[in-house]
C-alpha cells in the first residue's frame, strides 16, 4: 500500500510570523482530512524553530528544502542533517529543479544529499523532471531515466518518495495533462526497485486540478509550490476529492 503525501514547497516565502498565521488558518480546516494522507509543510529554515514548536504533536511533518552531505564544516550557506534534526523536521527536498538551476545542483551532489538525508532519519523527496525543451525533443523518459540512474546509487528506496515536477510546468500556470502525467510516473515506478515508492506530481499544482491529479492510479501525492501558500489554497489541495 504505497502511502499519500501532499507537501507544501515554500520555497523562499514566509517570515516566521507568516508562518504563524497560515498555521492560524490552516490547521482547523484539516480536522477532518483523512488520517491516510500525510501532510508536510517544507519551509525555509528560518521557519523551522517556529513551526517545530507550534506544530509538535500535530499530524503535520515538517519539511527542509535542502540538505548538505556533511555534518558540519566551511560549507557557507548550507545545513546539516545534524541541524535540521534537532528542530523535528522529518522530511526534506532533495535536487528540486530550482537547486538544479540555480545553484549547480548535480546528479552526484544529488545523491550524496539524499544519502545524508537518510542517514539522519529523514524522508528525502527528490524531484526529477524534465525542461520543455528536452520534452519537445522527444527526450522525456530518457532525461528521468538519467536522473534516477545517478540520483539513486546506494539508496534505500525504503525511505524515499519521488516527485516528478516538469520543469516547464513550474510557476508557469501550465500544468501537465493529468493523464500525461499518471504514464511518466508509471515509467518512474518502472525503473525503481521498489515499487511502492510513493511518486508525487508537481508543477502548477492548484485548488482547481488537484481531484483530477489525484484520481490518476500511478499519482501518490503531490508537491504543492505557490498555491500552498495560502492556507485555504492548500487546505483544499489536502482535502482532494478523487474522482
Amino acid at each position: 500500500m504505497r502511502n499519500i503525501i501532499i507537501a507544501g514547497n515554500w520555497k523562499m516565502h514566509k517570515t516566521q510570523s507568516e508562518a504563524l498565521e497560515f498555521l492560524q488558518g490552516f490547521l482547523h480546516e484539516i480536522d477532518e482530512t483523512p488520517d491516510h494522507r500525510e501532510i508536510v509543510l517544507c519551509v525555509p529554515f528560518t521557519a523551522l524553530p517556529v513551526l517545530s514548536k507550534n506544530l509538535h504533536g500535530s499530524r503535520i511533518k515538517i519539511g527542509a528544502q535542502n540538505i548538505h552531505w556533511e555534518d558540519s564544516g566551511a560549507y557557507t550557506g548550507e545545513i546539516s542533517g545534524t541541524m535540521l534534526s534537532e528542530f523535528g523536521t522529518r522530511y526534506t527536498v532533495v535536487g528540486h529543479s530550482e537547486r538544479r538551476q540555480y545553484f549547480g545542483e548535480t546528479d552526484e551532489t544529488v545523491n550524496l544529499r539524499l544519502k545524508a538525508a537518510q542517514q539522519h532519519n529523514l524522508m528525502p523527496i527528490l524531484c526529477v523532471g524534465e525542461t520543455k525543451e528536452q520534452r519537445d525533443a522527444g527526450e522525456t523518459e530518457n532525461i528521468i531515466k538519467g536522473q534516477l540512474e545517478k540520483d539513486l546509487v546506494d539508496v534505500d528506496q525504503s525511505r524515499l518518495v519521488i516527485a516528478y515536477e516538469p520543469i516547464w510546468a513550474i510557476g508557469t500556470g501550465e500544468t501537465c495533462e493529468s493523464g500525461e502525467a499518471n504514464r511518466v510516473i508509471g515509467m518512474i515506478r518502472s525503473q525503481l526497485k521498489n515499487a511502492d515508492v510513493p511518486i508525487q506530481y508537481g508543477g502548477s499544482v492548484k485548488p482547481g486540478n488537484i481531484d483530477e491529479i489525484m484520481a490518476q492510479p500511478e499519482i501518490d501525492g503531490a508537491l504543492v509550490g505557490g498555491a500552498s501558500l495560502a492556507s485555504s489554497d492548500f487546505a483544499r489541495i489536502v482535502n482532494y476529492q478523487p474522482f
